[in-house]
């Protein structure tokens, strides 16, 4: 039996780790835009707390896989730029990050999820996130190679800072905390900002009693950080080839969405990837557990606002998504597995973006103006000066 070449094993591997990951996803509700809405309007952190139990997991779990030399972090490479690193490179893109998860924030809120529940939904016959999908991917394709890119080129990429020209490797958080107290070797660091971030969100999750009680949001951390991690393996170990080489990556949804259309628009000259049969397997993952479980409904737009609310969610995704590097998913937990300090960043920054434009649409439905509503909003996040409106 011929055997297949290292781009398709990693491929069908993809596919089969994103069926498992759609399947889960929409079984227990992971979604991350959902997690904040709950902090945000109900004061609730369950869900957030499975969103960092797969960050915790995946830390601990890619560090271990780093440091028995199976697989080399600081050779994970960028989606747009090949011959580039993308997560723990010393091309430091710090208003990217800003700007990016921001935007990134603001359109998941919009759109109703994140990039991965955009596709879970899709999987579960959700046609609002078919639109979202489309949108989302064009975007994300034209930023990277299209139009948009002079725009990320001339405006955010130009403020990146070369960490090489300080004798910085790289913008891991370990090798800063090393280089700033003078240590040579940062192998001893790495462990200890590992286990204390890692550690320390796994215990976050677990000293909430409702966490523990919760079947489907422990399950949802384990998996899903657990799942990134397969993703490092697989493409790392398993896709390693002397002669012919994968890329090595883990899962994220904003770059791939839109390289899966082009795939699909150019099918026949073009091949497949880890990344494109990701997106597949995502949705495909979705739709067999909502069919398998009688859970499968048509949904669409409620009226002319919700899908021009879905429409700017689905370009603010695609935008932000490729200046942050990664969403939710791919900066939020497979971004903070490799210790990168610009996915800190672009996790702060998203989060920060999503609670903003909830309490701006909450103050919005008692009829404040804009601005009005952004500065209450700033004052309830403890940002600005002044006190939560009252009727």
């Amino acid at each position: 039996m011929m055997e297949w070449e290292p781009v398709y094993r990693v491929a069908a591997l993809g596919f089969a780790l994103g069926i498992l990951f759609g399947a889960i996803a929409n079984k227990t509700n992971f979604c991350t835009m959902g997690a904040v809405s709950d902090w945000v309007n109900i004061g609730s952190k369950d869900r957030l707390r499975a969103w960092f139990l797969a960050i915790g997991v995946a830390i601990l779990a890619t560090q271990l896989l780093d440091a028995r030399g199976l697989i080399d972090l600081d050779q994970a490479m960028y989606l747009i730029d090949l011959d580039q690193a993308m997560y723990r490179t010393a091309n430091f893109g710090w208003l990217g990050h800003i700007v990016g998860g921001f935007l990134f924030g603001v359109g998941m809120t919009l759109a109703s999820g994140c990039g991965q529940r955009t596709l879970v939904r899709l999987g579960g016959g959700n046609l609002k996130s078919l639109l979202v999908v489309l949108l989302l991917g064009l975007t994300a394709y034209m930023t990277m190679r299209g139009l948009l890119a002079l725009l990320r080129v001339n405006l955010i990429e130009v403020t990146n800072v070369n960490l090489a020209a300080t004798e910085i490797p790289n913008q891991g958080i370990d090798t800063l905390i090393a280089t700033a107290i003078g240590l040579e070797s940062n192998d001893i660091v790495s462990w200890v900002v590992a286990l204390l971030l890692g550690l320390g969100l796994i215990v976050f999750a677990f000293l909430s009693q409702s966490f523990r009680k919760s079947f489907d949001n422990i399950l949802a951390g384990l998996a899903i950080g657990l799942i990134i991690t397969a993703g490092w393996y697989v493409t790392g170990v398993i896709g390693f080839d002397d002669f012919d080489p994968v890329r090595m990556e883990s899962y994220t949804f904003i770059a791939p969405t839109g390289e899966s259309l082009m795939y699909l628009a150019t099918f026949t000259g073009s091949t497949i990837n880890f990344g494109v049969a990701a997106v597949f397997g995502v949705i495909l993952g979705s739709f067999l557990y909502v069919i398998l479980t009688g859970h499968f409904r048509l949904e669409t737009f409620s009226d002319r606002g919700d899908m021009l609310r879905h429409i700017f969610g689905g370009i603010a995704m695609g935008f932000g998504g490729v200046l942050a590097l990664g969403c939710t998913i791919g900066q939020g937990v497979t971004g903070m597995s490799t210790l990168a300090t610009g996915s800190l960043l672009s996790l702060i920054s998203i989060i920060f973006g999503s609670a903003l434009t909830m309490k701006i649409e909450y103050y919005r439905l008692e009829d404040l103006s804009f601005f009005a509503a952004l500065g209450q909003s700033l004052a309830d996040l403890k940002l600005f000066p002044g006190t939560r409106h009252t009727n």
